[in-house]
């Protein structure tokens, strides 16, 4: 994995200025396929629901679209809340706080594919969340999901999530920008927040304990090129 170096200003013992290596989130080559997910992340899930009989498609049938937020820990995922329950609900579809079941809830880590294409299932494209013990567990599952997907996410896996077509799954995190709290996709850039904005401060939790401050000078090439982390505190003048 690369890392970006940046310069910034530690507060430390020593109250030096020293390189800061920030890691961005972990992806596959595309940039686009998968990314892994880190604590305080949230999963936004959006599921149209329909008529029980009607096809799970288009405008006929449709009831309306139900929404849920997880939240992922240290080690699992924990429902945050649920919007617009349909009652009573269709009995074809789950409700949409059932689409992460309780026994994929557990993992030590997890792995969020975009789009994977199931061949046994007249070609039907989804997103599918993965759980594992570990990386090298994911590592495993996703080389053998990218290329036979229907092996890892057939019958009652533990591992595999695959979201209906008509949902929609976001990848968000939560930062601090001017001191209001907002929710940003995950992989955004310190760019699409401070556009215009010049002298820039940027307070993140170092692991293990205290904050790392970061000054900015826009001006400089490629300063705004940060990639955001849960927790970011962000203020400019």
């Amino acid at each position: 994995m690369q890392t970006l170096l940046l310069t910034a200003s530690v507060f430390s013992s020593c109250c030096a200025r020293q390189p800061l290596r920030i890691a961005p989130p972990r992806a596959n080559a595309t940039q686009s396929a998968w990314v892994d997910l880190h604590p305080q992340m949230e999963i936004h899930i959006q599921n149209a629901c329909y008529r029980d009989g009607a096809p799970k498609h288009g405008i006929d049938g449709y009831l309306g679209t139900e929404t849920a937020r997880f939240q992922v820990r240290a080690r699992g995922i924990r429902l945050l809340a649920v919007e617009n329950l349909l009652k009573p609900h269709p009995r074809e579809q789950p409700p949409v706080q059932e689409l992460i079941p309780e026994s994929q809830r557990w993992y030590a880590d997890y792995r969020y594919f975009y789009a994977i294409v199931f061949n046994h299932r007249e070609n039907i494209r989804g997103s599918v969340l993965l759980g594992g013990g570990s990386l090298e567990e994911l590592d495993r599952l996703g080389a053998t999901l990218l290329t036979d997907p229907d092996s890892i996410c057939s019958g009652p896996s533990s591992h595999c999530t695959v979201f209906p077509e008509m949902c929609t799954v976001s990848i968000e995190i939560e930062i601090i920008v001017n001191g209001v709290p907002r929710s940003v996709l995950s992989g955004s850039l310190l760019a699409s927040i401070v556009s215009g904005a010049h002298q820039i401060e940027v307070l993140r939790h170092k692991e293990g304990g205290g904050l790392l401050s970061m000054k900015i000078d826009s001006a400089e090439p490629g300063a705004l090129r940060i990639p955001l982390i849960p927790g970011d505190r962000i203020t400019w003048n």
